[in-house]
């Protein structure tokens, strides 16, 4: 399967923008996955770190999950791995599939994106108890940008040391 990246608006509104940019950043994880096996993506990176591809798909899983269900939504769940919201769960995928994990993953964007659908605008607001504030879907957007720029960076590393594949 080749994973298609959506090209982002040159003159879209805000909102068509960030979406189009946050469904261009989860494609890119995708891409850095494509064509692995479970073992590649549960290669470690190097010592002493224990990152993986499929950590980082898992953890993007739970920032999803974090972020629009349980912050904008206002649902009170735990996280997919953890259930006493100790996000380091996610990331030691050493017993996981490549379907466990994207499921997951892919379960809690299609949930992030009928939130975002469904909100009134960007000034919808939902709190976020670690900062004790309420935070806007705005900001939520811009931050699982950021979010996903980021760990595709380390995802870019990843990938080259498992089969010399470069770029995205």
């Amino acid at each position: 399967m080749t994973i298609e990246r959506p090209e982002p608006p040159l003159r879209g509104d805000e909102r068509e923008t960030l979406r189009t940019f946050l469904d261009f950043h989860r494609a890119t994880l995708a891409m850095k996955c494509e064509g692995l096996s479970d073992e590649d993506l549960r290669r470690r990176s190097m010592p002493p770190s224990t990152l993986t591809l499929l950590g980082l798909v898992r953890h993007m899983a739970e920032v999803e999950r974090t972020w629009f269900r349980k912050v904008i939504n206002g649902e009170d769940i735990p996280l997919v791995w953890s259930d006493v919201n100790d996000y380091q769960v996610a990331y030691d995928a050493s017993e996981s599939s490549r379907t466990e994990a994207f499921d997951a993953w892919q379960n809690e964007v299609e949930h992030a994106r009928k939130i975002e659908r469904e909100a009134e605008s960007l000034d919808v607001t939902g709190y976020q108890p670690r900062w004790a504030e309420q935070v806007s879907l705005r900001l939520v957007m811009h931050h699982l940008c950021h979010e996903y720029a980021r760990h595709n960076g380390h995802a870019d590393f990843l990938r080259e040391g498992i089969d010399g594949v470069t770029g995205a």
